[in-house]
């Protein structure tokens, strides 16, 4: 099964230039070694967002735990990064309880 409206899955910005892609971010300074090991960069996180939402919308995802914010859906897939080197990604999203978009929650070597 896809991702349930992954087409029009929402990706904050912030997720991803503060977040996975900062190097002094308490969680996320773990996962930027992996990102920035395919060449993505805070500042061109644009790259980042549209290589999520390629492997969300390409790949199977896997429903995950029911909460009342929403049901988690886990996706995997290969990224290739900027300087060419792939890795393999899980990514996780929630579709928010009552609405019909994916809200993009992190994602993680796998």
């Amino acid at each position: 099964m896809r991702l349930p409206g992954g087409e029009q899955a929402v990706i904050d910005a912030a997720k991803l230039s503060d977040y996975l892609l900062s190097a002094t971010h308490p969680v996320g300074r773990f996962k930027f070694v992996c990102f920035r090991s395919l060449g993505y960069e805070a500042q061109a996180w644009v790259r980042l967002e549209r290589d999520l939402r390629r492997l969300a919308t390409e790949n199977d995802a896997r429903p995950g735990q029911l909460s009342p914010h929403g049901r988690k859906y886990e996706v995997e897939g290969m990224i290739t990064g900027p300087n060419g080197m792939s890795a393999r990604i899980v990514t996780v999203w929630i579709l928010p309880a009552g609405q019909a978009n994916p809200r993009f929650v992190t994602a993680y070597p796998s």
